[in-house]
């Protein structure tokens, strides 16, 4: 009994601290203003069973997909397991599915024992390429320090996960094996059954007792640590992939907004619309330099980024040399969210009239945005349907249209399209080759 209160204790306090953190990230997202989710339902559904769920895109490179699969298949299979553990804390019970399952129990079990030893290799795997191989990928500027540590705390994790597995399992199948009381379930487990013998098969009851309940309780603490670490690791993505994938835009990757004004006054100058009298004579602020312009699905974006870099690697401005990362791009603005959040907690801002002097700029220089050639090779290449491009043109917009601010070597194709409504200087006309011709 006394054990059942400390488990719900447990729980419940996990899941309050869960609450305010996922929380504080929902938050951070509805910082952006409003979007359309225009579009068939259908569709959104697809996007999101095959990308998602279906790690569609991963499929590209079949190595490290194959081991991504080890991982994310054994993640959802063991939540059964998980389930079953929180229930016998919560009861008293132990193996309290194993009555109504029966046979079917030992086949779950083993499937997810399977699941784990994969998982594991998988994970070895992965450890290695960041760490021993040093994938080029995993090493750029933007990777030092956290986010480097952060993927490593994870895959350690994963191992911790594991070992509380085998632990609990292992000794409760010696135990199982001498008769001990309530350890009666007759199963077979495909890995524990052996190996459970074959390490623990030499300890005492008292020590394969400890060591069950050792590794019962390591694994529901990693579970819940990895739970309340989440909202602050790249590693949200396993939560929010399903959202971002869903609400994803549905238009052609290489179709850009128009912008109403700018079309408006593109109207005018064609003849194809008068000057509306009535309008404000001040122009409104073009793009987006803040967290606070850009739209809340730019900032799921940011927060459903697993900085896996394959956005990066496949950037042409990237490989020739250039210091744009389409990766830093969507990390920066996830640091800008969580600063502003974490200055609207303190109390030292508030959201309705937010100014603390800084912006995206602060973070983002003209000399990545402007390095962009808009392909759409990382738009492309992500996994979870992730556009940092549409972030990049905010800021570009932003800075040209706004500030009246760029390259110097852009100014002139500017002022000629304004003047002209032609590319290039010329001397004449656009249209005055129309004289030429008499009806």
């Amino acid at each position: 009994m006394l054990s059942s209160l400390v488990f719900a204790v447990v729980l419940g306090v996990s899941a309050w601290l869960a609450f305010k953190s996922y929380g504080r990230v929902i938050r951070n997202i509805r910082l952006g203003k409003a979007e359309s989710t225009d579009g068939p339902a259908m569709e959104r559904w697809r996007n999101m069973a095959l990308v998602a769920f279906g790690q569609q895109k991963m499929f590209k490179n079949m190595l490290p997909a194959v081991l991504h699969l080890f991982i994310y298949v054994a993640f959802l299979i063991t939540q059964v397991e998980l389930i079953e553990i929180v229930v016998d804390g919560l009861s008293g019970h132990h193996r309290y599915f194993s009555e109504y399952l029966g046979v079917l129990y030992s086949g779950v079990i083993s499937f997810i024992e399977i699941l784990s030893v994969l998982a594991f290799m998988a994970t070895l795997i992965f450890l290695s390429r960041r760490n021993l191989l040093r994938l080029p990928r995993f090493t750029k500027p933007e990777m030092k320090g956290w986010p480097f540590k952060d993927a490593n705390l994870i895959l350690l994790g994963e191992i911790v996960l594991i070992v509380g597995i085998f632990c609990m399992n292992g000794a409760d199948r010696v135990l199982h094996n001498r008769g001990a009381e309530h350890f009666g379930f007759d199963g077979v487990f495909a890995v524990s059954s052996w190996l459970g013998p074959l390490l623990f098969g030499g300890l005492s009851d008292t020590a394969l007792h400890l060591l069950e309940r050792f590794g019962w309780w390591l694994h529901i603490a990693t579970v819940l640590g990895f739970l309340l670490y989440l909202p602050y690791s790249k590693h949200l993505h396993i939560m929010l992939a399903f959202p971002n994938t869903w609400f994803a835009r549905l238009t052609a990757k290489g179709q850009m907004a128009n912008m109403p004004e700018v079309q408006k006054e593109v109207r005018i100058m064609m003849g194809l619309e008068q000057p509306d009298a009535g309008a404000p004579a001040e122009l409104p602020e073009f793009g987006a330099n803040d967290v606070f312009s850009l739209s809340w699905k730019n900032l799921l974006n940011a927060y459903s980024c697993t900085e896996c870099g394959r956005c990066t690697v496949a950037c042409p401005a990237n490989i020739t040399g250039k210091k744009l990362s389409p990766r830093k791009i969507m990390m920066d603005v996830r640091d800008r969210a969580e600063e502003v959040g974490k200055n609207i907690d303190s109390g030292a801002q508030t959201q309705e009239q937010y100014d603390d002097g800084k912006s995206l700029f602060d973070y983002i220089t003209p000399e990545e945005i402007h390095a962009c050639t808009t392909c759409n090779a990382c738009v492309e290449a992500c996994p979870v349907l992730i556009n940092p491009l549409d972030i990049i043109l905010q800021l570009r917009r932003y800075e040209i249209l706004t500030q009246s601010a760029g390259p110097a070597e852009w100014m002139p194709l500017f002022n000629a399209i304004e003047n002209a409504g032609a590319a290039w200087q010329m001397g004449v006309e656009r249209d005055a080759w129309k004289s030429e011709f008499k009806e």
